[in-house]
């Protein structure tokens, strides 16, 4: 009688977790080729790609391409990836002008460029690179618009 792991009967379980049995249901938002994704970490963080080819399990090809984000055809790690919920219409394995044509028959900068997301990394962009004065112009303004709306604010409490 021993009590390892090893020699404990395991359960048999025949419910699957899902409904519908598969885990498609689940997810929207698949590696393949076409996939928009941010990079988040490298020497291209903060840049656009598109996965073009899927190299194994951890590592895919991808291409900005470089005339649109500036990002080159290169193997990279999907941790290192963030997957949009934008896909152009490509073949896997597919060049830079195919990709390019796709990506501009598609829509699909456009549209990313449109989302909450992308608003907030412009966002935070624009503030990383702003000046001195800039911030002073910022601070300003800030007190400005709050000295507006308290002024309005106290004419609606009258």
């Amino acid at each position: 009688s021993r009590s390892s792991w090893k020699y404990r009967a395991i359960p048999s379980c025949n419910v699957l977790p899902f409904a519908s049995g598969t885990m498609s249901g689940m997810f929207t938002r698949f590696v393949e080729p076409g996939r928009l994704a941010l990079i988040t970490y490298g020497p291209c963080e903060g840049k656009m790609c598109t996965i073009v080819d899927i190299v194994d399990q951890k590592r895919v090809v991808v291409d900005g391409p470089v005339s649109v984000t500036g990002v080159p055809r290169h193997m990279m790690p999907i941790k290192r990836l963030s997957l949009t919920d934008f896909k152009s219409t490509i073949v896997r394995g597919a060049r830079e002008k195919a990709l390019r044509l796709a990506l501009e028959k598609d829509d699909v900068m456009n549209k990313w460029a449109e989302t909450n997301r992308a608003k907030k990394i412009k966002a935070r962009e624009t503030r990383k690179n702003m000046t001195d004065f800039d911030r002073f112009k910022l601070m300003v303004a800030k007190r400005k618009r709050a000295g507006q709306v308290r002024l309005a604010l106290k004419k609606i409490k009258k």
